[in-house]
């Protein structure tokens, strides 16, 4: 049989040749003729190719098999910024690049999660389609460094913990729930990464907010059409490894992580920066809202992409710019699509954003002051997007973003938890009201009758030592059913209660309202609670202390002049005895009559003896008044005492935890003193 020829190898230099001219067709707009159409290699050659293709992938097969991870230098990078994929692309539609018996090129798994990156350059061939990157997960990577916070944010986090604790029995937990959360979310951010930064993408429907994500990336990454809602969950894009920690703390899956066009200067210029884009918040599904609202409330700084239009919009402004006022430092404000604009309206839209801003709340950072970015740039062409990246680059490069999110965060939250903590008021209890409520307890306990009664116990007592004998006998015989003690009752009317009810109720009320003025809601609830608890069984302790502290038992002291003078009445009365036995026996006739001496001696005692007890009377009456007052200051202060011991002091109690929290209230506002 004679032998085959062999068929003449194609020639190859036509086949180059017929490439400029489908170019040109191409950019005519002309559909490709089917001449022109990439003929299919012979079977044999299709196979050389094969086995040179996976000997040459062997190596990144074996690394891409199941359970081993690929590296990041085996995956396949674009190559050039500013590429855009084709989306809606049919799976088996053919390129240039691929063989027409649909094989890949390798056996390596694909790692684009079904959305092609190409680039579409209307002055140049169009080239191949590059895979969009997902961010690998490279294990054995060396452990990022944790956020670290400086001293004063750090003493903030602690007087705001202190101030939580301190604070849990007294207000409920709604109020706290804000402290509770910042407090938890910057526990979590503390344990990621601190060289990378956060940035949220955030604006209403059609704002242009994929299509700058995807000119920030340099690949086309969101999807951006006039469908709405087109941005359906975030989508994540980071310029550095280590930032999947962060990303897993958004909830954002792995299918939804990107990497940028591979650019050397762009990636040094946005390394440590994770961009993310976030659904419309003014979109008709309530899920893409919350899940937008969920992520704002965790990255480190937020774009604003407004547009000519709705740069006013009421949701925006009132939903989120003003009640974020406080987070300026943060952000970025981006008027976008100002190719739309003609002549100088760019210049007056963004007059009058900065307006509208400024009536927010919004700091503004101009001249050099802190404060948010108002940049005009347009993402369709391209103009200002260098001046955004520029800003967004140093803003990162300085890895304080996180840092400043969380101290705006706790002014948010000390700013909700002022009236509560602060009114303006000086609050306290003065010595002034105490004083008034230890008298109005002493004369619930009748502390000036007992002492009124302690006095005329003393001068009675006093008169029955220094009287005349027959005076004492005729008050003896009128005093037979008195108390032995000498002491008078503390109250004359049996069915009177012991103590004024009543008076101590007001007292303990009047007490309460002077601690409880000047102080919030929560805080002053909690001092008349304090004193109405103490107020139980506080008239009854009064009984039992005017009983006890009231007088001393027994008959009251003597003086020390008190022997003299019952001797002085002693001869006295003598004298009269004398003077009457003698007259008797004069009259009897036992004596010879004289009647001058006898009756001298009758008249001398019986006008000596009144003259004494006059006289003691007299000399009591200082002794007596100040048993009197001693009696009364003992039952005033044991008035007092109880009073002190079950109204004042937890009521003191109260306001010392009040003022306790209120100097960490201020630790957390950055005051010095509170």
């Amino acid at each position: 049989m004679p032998p085959r020829a062999e068929m003449p190898p194609r020639a190859e230099q036509p086949r180059r040749a017929e490439q400029p001219v489908r170019a040109e067709r191409s950019r005519a707009g002309e559909l490709p003729r089917a001449e022109d159409a990439p003929q299919t290699p012979p079977r044999a050659e299709r196979s050389r190719i094969g086995e040179r293709v996976r000997e040459e992938e062997a190596p990144r097969a074996d690394r891409t098999r199941p359970g081993v991870r690929p590296r990041w230098e085996d995956l396949p990078r674009p190559e050039k910024p500013g590429a855009g994929a084709a989306y809606g692309r049919r799976a088996d539609a053919r390129t240039d690049d691929t063989p027409t018996d649909g094989r890949p090129e390798s056996d390596g798994p694909a790692w684009d999660d079904g959305l092609i990156a190409r680039r579409v350059n209307e002055d140049e061939t169009p080239e191949p389609a590059t895979p969009v990157v997902v961010e690998p997960r490279i294990p054995g990577a060396q452990p990022v460094m944790p956020l670290a916070f400086d001293g004063p944010l750090r003493s903030r986090l602690d007087a705001l913990r202190e101030l939580v604790g301190l604070s849990r029995t007294r207000l409920d937990s709604r109020t706290l729930a804000e402290a509770g959360r910042v407090l938890d979310e910057a526990a979590a951010r503390r344990r990621l990464s601190g060289q990378h930064t956060v940035v949220a993408i955030a604006g209403a429907t059609g704002s242009g907010k994929s299509q700058l994500f995807n000119s920030l990336a340099g690949v086309t990454i969101s999807e951006t059409g006039v469908r709405r809602p087109t941005t359906s969950s975030p989508i994540a894009c980071s310029w550095s490894d280590g930032a999947a920690s962060l990303i897993d703390r958004l909830g954002i899956p792995g299918r939804l992580r990107r990497r940028p066009m591979h650019n050397a200067e762009a990636e040094a210029q946005l390394r440590g920066l994770v961009l993310v884009d976030l659904p419309d918040l003014d979109s008709a599904a309530v899920a893409h809202r919350e899940q937008a609202d969920r992520v704002l409330a965790l990255v480190d700084a937020v774009i604003w992409v407004v547009d000519p239009e709705k740069y006013a919009d009421a949701v925006l402004h009132e939903r989120y710019l003003r009640p974020m006022a406080g987070h300026a430092e943060v952000m970025f404000v981006v008027l976008n699509q100002t190719d739309r604009l003609p002549g100088e309206a760019t210049e007056q839209v963004l007059d009058d954003l900065r307006r509208l801003l400024d009536e927010d709340g919004m700091a503004l950072g101009e001249y050099g002051e802190p404060g948010a970015n108002v940049l005009a740039l347009s993402a369709l062409t391209g103009d200002g997007v260098g001046e955004l990246r520029e800003a967004l680059g140093q803003f990162v490069a300085e890895r304080g973003a996180a840092a400043r999110r969380i101290s705006a965060d706790m002014d948010a939250a000390a700013a909700r938890l002022r009236p509560v903590y602060a009114t303006g008021r000086r609050a306290g209890l003065s010595e002034e009201a105490r004083d008034e409520f230890s008298a109005r307890l002493a004369d619930s306990v009748g502390a000036t009758a007992a002492g009124e009664a302690a006095e005329r116990a003393w001068l009675r007592n006093a008169n029955r030592a220094c009287g005349t004998p027959w005076l004492r006998l005729w008050r003896w015989y009128q005093d037979r059913g008195e108390p032995p003690t000498g002491r008078l009752p503390l109250r004359a009317q049996a069915d009177e209660e012991a103590t004024a009810r009543q008076r101590v109720e007001q007292a303990v009320r009047l007490v309460a309202d002077r601690a409880s003025a000047g102080l919030p809601a929560p805080w002053a609830l909690a001092v008349r609670e304090a004193a109405a608890r103490g107020s139980h069984g506080l008239p009854e302790a009064l009984d039992d202390l005017a009983t006890r502290a009231g007088l001393p038992p027994g008959r009251p002291p003597r003086p020390g002049w008190w022997p003299v003078a019952v001797f002085a009445q002693a001869c006295m009365t003598i004298l009269q005895i004398v003077g009457g036995l003698w007259l008797v026996g004069q009259i009897c006739g036992f004596m010879a009559p004289n009647l001058g001496v006898p009756v001298l001696l009758m008249v001398i005692g019986i006008v000596g003896g009144p003259i004494v007890e006059w006289s003691c009377r007299l000399a009591a009456r200082g002794p007596a008044r100040r048993y009197g007052l001693d009696a009364e200051r003992r039952l005033r202060e044991a008035a007092a005492g109880c009073g002190r011991a079950r109204v004042l002091d937890p009521v003191a109690a109260e306001l010392l935890r009040y003022r306790e929290v209120r100097e960490q209230y201020a630790q957390v506002v950055g005051v010095g003193g509170g």
